[in-house]
């Protein structure tokens, strides 16, 4: 995974893909959150193969893209007739596929970014500036992605907070299995503390994300979690 979905965190995909290279290793990387938000050229990440989604770079949903080197053998996904260059029979949809396309060539342009790194850092400063102590942030500090403030409420519970952001598109680490709610895998294996982790909320910027929008979201929290205490 070239960039976390769910902390951000950018891995260093171009050091272990110079290793596989070096050792004859086949290594695919998914992209599909880092397309079209930082750098994801295939040859500088040593990558022989490299997918990315659609619906991440505001292409049309139910379409995707698989890079595979030159020389790279591959198994079809299925059998048949010789579409997609031997590798998937069926016919693909072209409006899908051209959607992609002009998603993609619109994502190369990578300068709207900094807007957004600049309003999702707004937030985080406005957070930090509301709750001091009382929020933490999970993930890399600078090795992230642009969009994604990843960050635990101390002494609450993520799906507690996310309803009470009524308006709010905002979503939690953790998950429901059973009646059982559980620590988020990605956070238990950062060795985040179950008290910590389970206050977790993610927030993803877009390229449409306005300054307004972030504060009000800095305000819904502040009125939100003033209520519970």
């Amino acid at each position: 995974m070239h960039a976390n979905n769910e902390v951000g965190t950018v891995q260093p995909i171009a050091e272990i893909g110079r290793i596989a290279r070096e050792h004859d290793v086949l290594f695919h990387s998914d992209a599909a959150q880092s397309a079209g938000k930082i750098p994801t050229n295939v040859d500088e990440l040593w990558v022989d193969l490299l997918t990315i989604a659609g619906h991440r770079l505001y292409a049309p949903k139910g379409v995707s893209a698989l890079y595979d080197r030159r020389g790279v053998e591959l198994e079809p996904l299925i059998h048949d007739a010789g579409h997609e260059g031997g590798r998937r029979a069926g016919t693909e949809s072209a409006l899908l596929a051209v959607g992609l396309g002009a998603a993609c060539a619109l994502a190369q342009d990578l300068a709207p970014m900094a807007r957004v790194r600049a309003l999702r850092d707004r937030l985080w400063r406005d957070l930090q500036r509301h709750f001091g102590d009382r929020v933490i942030l999970n993930g890399h500090p600078d090795r992230r992605l642009p969009n994604t403030l990843n960050v635990s409420f101390v002494g609450r519970i993520g799906a507690e907070t996310l309803a009470g952001l009524h308006g709010v598109a905002a979503s939690t680490g953790s998950a429901c299995h059973a009646g059982r709610i559980e620590l988020s895998p990605v956070l238990a294996a950062k060795g985040v503390p179950l008290e910590i982790g389970m206050g977790a909320v993610r927030f993803s910027l877009g390229r449409y994300t306005t300054a307004d929008e972030i504060d009000a979201v800095g305000e819904r929290l502040s009125h939100v979690l003033a209520n519970a205490a």
